[in-house]
């Protein structure tokens, strides 16, 4: 059955972006250190790189290694919307959950307005790779029941007010760490199961 996981950058208090959804704050450190932690990042989960930066990333033809679908909410498509990307990940299946926008925004965007755990839960018993949710933090609340596993990329900076990862009711669901890596730019990178 395939997963859903949560693959998000994270401030040290949590966030995963600004009170008005700015991400521009989030330190990479210096030029090397910055190439260094991308590179890894970007060979491991080339299909997180968005459509448009793939070519200058090398990636434009590199296959997708373990997603094939994204999640996301209105607040993580805004950005590439107001760029004027209306289908910000052409290489995957694009869901985005908002009961504002248009459902023909493009047509190889889904709009879902409503229940997303009804769609996670669909979207599971199909054939194929893993399901990326890629943020909105009250959608990863709402959807917490569903995760499988989270890849949080912890940045060394502290927001102070913002988005958090999750924003929903208090449900305390335990995770184990299965995985870690700390890169010289401080960003810490950690793979966690469902108990």
């Amino acid at each position: 059955m395939r997963k859903l996981v949560y693959y998000v950058a994270v401030t040290l208090d949590g966030r995963i972006a600004g009170p008005g959804g700015e991400y521009d704050f989030f330190p990479f450190g210096d030029e090397e250190q910055a190439a260094a932690y991308s590179s890894w990042m970007n060979a491991r989960y080339p299909e997180t790189v968005p459509t448009f930066a793939r070519a200058a990333h090398g990636l434009a033809d590199a296959p997708n290694q373990r997603f094939d679908t994204v999640l996301m909410g209105r607040g993580s498509y805004l950005p590439g919307l107001e760029a004027g990307f209306t289908s910000p990940y052409a290489h995957l299946r694009q869901y985005v959950v908002s009961r504002t926008l248009a459902a023909d925004i493009d047509p190889a965007v889904t709009v879902v307005a409503d229940d997303p755990l009804a769609l996670v839960r669909a979207l599971k018993r199909e054939e194929g790779q893993d399901i990326w949710l890629c943020g909105g933090g009250v959608l990863a609340g709402e959807l917490l029941p569903e995760i499988d596993e989270l890849i949080i990329k912890s940045y060394p900076v502290v927001a102070g007010a913002g988005v958090p990862a999750f924003d929903g009711v208090f449900a305390p669901t335990a995770f184990s760490v299965t995985d870690r890596r700390t890169f010289d730019n401080g960003v810490a990178v950690t793979w966690f199961t469902r108990r």
